[in-house]
Order: structure tokens, then sequence, then C-alpha cells
């Protein structure tokens, strides 16, 4: 048994699609949650500033006595993930390698779409992955920059939803990749623009197993009876955090701690 709880992080709220899952595989465990919101968005930035983020927050999650580290958010995936997977002392598990695995066994015609930030398609690791499983397939990658603005403002997102889904449709896609943990919050919109013949790739469920599966080799699964706790972090302001997060959570998020980007930053050093 292992009672050190298992640190999450996303730039925003969006990373909470993942944690919600975490939370109904792995009821009896205790998270730590940190969102970037006074840095929000990483899609526009560049890979090696999104790179520095992700090994501040990380290394100060480690700080805090956790014993394995979720990176939900695509594009601090996309950047950083071997390279902390390489410097931390504890595991780290991202969201792009499930997805990737799980739209080769989903697609029929082997055409593949991806929606996501710039700075993820900038990256290129969905389509090495997905090649890496079938060199077959033909991938087609969109980038969607004002996307994540709109999902985290609550505004309407089908007219920008319908044009960056139109390169998809006229490639054949008949699987897609949300590759941005925020994404998953407008799904009925993505479903309702693409139709019902298309299936539709997000991480949450594929990284919450990827989680499990990890505690359970290493024997550190908290005891299997209690009821975990969690913990709400936020470079932000903590009242817009719990707002957007109980929306997006659909859970009270209770006390939002606020941590300072010098914090982070010294952790890193």
């Amino acid at each position: 048994m292992d009672a050190r709880p298992i640190g999450v992080f996303d730039s925003g709220v969006g990373g909470l699609t993942v944690l919600h899952e975490c939370l109904v595989t792995m009821p009896n465990e205790d998270f730590v949650y940190l969102g970037d919101h006074a840095r929000l968005p990483y899609g526009p930035r560049p890979l090696d500033e999104v790179r520095r983020f992700a090994f501040e927050i990380a290394g100060y999650l480690e700080t805090q006595g956790v014993k394995l580290i979720v990176v939900a958010c695509n594009t601090a995936t996309s950047a950083a993930l071997p390279a902390l997977q390489e410097s931390l002392t504890v595991p780290v598990v991202g969201v792009i390698t499930p997805e990737a695995a799980a739209a080769v066994r989903a697609t029929r015609n082997r055409r593949i779409g991806l929606l996501a930030t710039q700075a993820t398609v900038a990256a290129g690791r969905y389509e090495v992955l997905v090649r890496s499983l079938d060199a077959g397939v033909r991938f087609t990658a969109v980038a969607c920059p004002t996307l994540v603005p709109l999902i985290e403002a609550g505004e309407q997102t089908v007219d920008a939803v319908n044009e960056y889904a139109a390169p998809l449709k006229a490639a054949g896609c008949d699987t897609v990749i949300l590759g941005c943990t925020h994404y998953p919050l407008i799904r009925p919109v993505f479903q309702r623009v693409f139709g019902r013949d298309v299936t539709l790739v997000f991480s949450a469920e594929e990284t919450a197993r990827e989680v499990a599966e990890t505690l359970a080799r290493k024997r550190w699964e908290h005891e299997s009876e209690r009821q975990g706790a969690y913990r709400f972090l936020t470079t932000g302001e903590p009242a817009l955090f719990r707002e957007l997060g109980e929306r997006f959570l659909q859970l009270p998020l209770g006390a939002v701690e606020h941590v300072e980007l010098a914090e982070l930053e010294k952790a890193a050093a």
C-alpha cells in the first residue's frame, strides 16, 4: 500500500476531464490537481516554453509528495513527456499515447484525424505514434487556436468546430482524436458536426486505465475500502478556478489554493 497522492496538472480546467475518470476508476486514491491558469493557454506558446512550464509544475508536485504524475494536457505531453520521464523520480503518465492507440484500434478505413492546439500539432507526436502502430494510416491534423479560450469562457463553439472539422471531413476521416483535454467538455458539439459514423477518441478513460495499471503493477495502490480525497491548486484566481472547475468536474471543489509562479520556478531550479 502507498498512501501518497497522485499529482495531475493542466494549463487550466481541461485536465479535470482526465481527473474525473481517475476519480471514477480509482475512488480510493487521493489526488492533487494543479491548473496553471495564470499562463493559459499553452497552445500558442513555443514548445520550449511549454516544456519549461511542465518541468516547473512537475517539480512542484514532487515537493508535494506525490507518487505518480499525470500530465493531463496534450500540449505539455507533446512538449515534455519523455524528458519528464527521464528526469523525475516518480512515474509520469501522459495523454497522447493512449489516444493514438485507441484511434488505431477504432478506425475502419485507416483515415485518422486530429484536432488539437497549435503546439500539439507542431510537435508531431500523434502522427509518429499512430504511424508506429500502423504505417498505412492516412493522418490529417488541424490546429484549433480559438477553441480553448472559447471553452474556458463558456462561449458558443459550433462555428469554430465546423471550420476546423471541414478538412477532416474532406479527408474522409472515420476516426477523430480530440487532442486537447478541454475538447471533451463540448463533445456533443463535435459529435453533431461529425455525425454518428465518426468515432471520437479522447484520452480520459484510457489515461485513467494506464494510471490504475501502473499503480497495480508497482503495488502502490491505496487501501481499497477508503474514500479518496482531492486538493485543487491554481496559479490563477482561486474563485474563477472554482467556478469553472465545478462546472466541468461536476463535483464540489471546496477550497482552492493559490500557488505563486515563483514557487513553481523555485521547484524547477
